[in-house]
């Protein structure tokens, strides 16, 4: 069954891209957009966390800090973000147990891949309880910003 509104956070530890242990649990007290997406370096997912990048002052202002999490190792992610400037964690599900948990999993993905985060996006309050849930079937889709912002803006 989905993770839903409501429902207590899976709380995850993950190395982010200078090989720093994140926890979940580390954000206690703050409200936190957890972004999944699918591989580092493609269209759709750069846009998609530039267009976080591009609005961090929003985020910042809704007392919320962003995380974005995908399979791809963490020496991928640091490339990544390095190139695209990217002001917030990125954190490498390597052995795709954080994006299982959360459901956010392709198990069959383009071009054979297999494993695959799906893009997807949860707010979590300071509580660690999701206020917002958006699991994406389509790669090519991203998260409804305005959505995320009420969520936060509701807590």
């Amino acid at each position: 069954m989905a993770l839903q509104i409501g429902d207590i956070a899976p709380n995850f530890t993950l190395f982010n891209t200078v090989k720093k242990e994140i926890s979940l649990s580390d954000y206690k007290g703050k409200n936190v957009v957890i972004l999944f997406f699918p591989l580092a370096f493609t269209s759709v997912c750069t846009a998609e966390l530039c267009e976080m990048r591009d609005n961090i002052a929003a985020y910042s202002a809704l007392n919320a800090e962003i995380i974005g999490i995908s399979v791809d190792s963490l020496f991928t992610l640091d490339k990544f973000k390095a190139e695209q400037s990217l002001p917030f964690d990125l954190l490498s599900d390597f052995n795709k147990e954080v994006s299982t948990a959360y459901e956010s999993i392709y198990e069959n993905f383009v071009l054979g891949m297999k494993g695959v985060s799906k893009r997807s996006a949860f707010v979590v309050d300071g509580n660690g309880i999701i206020q917002y849930a958006e699991v994406l079937e389509s790669a090519g889709d991203v998260p409804n910003f305005d959505a995320v912002k009420e969520a936060l803006a509701k807590i």
